[in-house]
């Protein structure tokens, strides 16, 4: 067994949505990023390329590179999946947490636990996510930003 962690964050920019676990979320403000900045899936993919010892979400996805500019994270999560069958694991439990104030995550969980299944190529029940706030303390806190972390726990295929 491998387990990882990951966490990602951006602050609050333009926009009208932000976008969680692969869901468009609205809200009143945007995030500022180099990719459709989700940092649900950032923070999962960190999470497995630590457990798998392949390093960052910037290593394989630079924000220098213009590739990934507004790119769907979704693409980067069917990357890391294929790491991991590559290297002959398989997801044993994925649990996220996204830390902020606002938007609220708990209407939109169970569609963002249906599209990472589905990128991960897992059951549904193996596939957590949550949130919770900083009782407004913090730049979550003061609405500046969001945040995710995450944690994996990958078996041997």
């Amino acid at each position: 067994m491998r387990i990882g962690s990951g966490f990602d964050v951006h602050a609050f920019g333009e926009g009208d949505h932000v976008m969680l676990g692969g869901v468009r979320v609205p809200h009143g403000r945007g995030v500022v990023a180099h990719s459709d900045g989700d940092v649900v899936i950032h923070a999962l993919c960190d999470a497995i390329f630590g457990a798998l010892a392949l390093g960052d979400i910037g290593r394989h996805f630079p924000p220098t590179d213009a590739r990934w500019r507004d790119a769907d994270s979704r693409q980067f999560l069917r990357h890391a999946a294929v790491l991991m069958a590559r290297h002959g694991y398989t997801l044993g439990n994925a649990d996220v947490t996204v830390i902020g104030e606002a938007p609220k995550v708990g209407p939109h969980a169970q569609a963002m636990r249906e599209n990472l299944a589905a990128d991960l190529d897992s059951e549904i029940g193996r596939i957590s996510v949550k949130a919770t706030t900083t009782e407004k303390l913090g730049f979550c806190g003061r609405g500046e930003g969001i945040a995710a972390q995450a944690c994996v726990l990958l078996e041997r295929a």
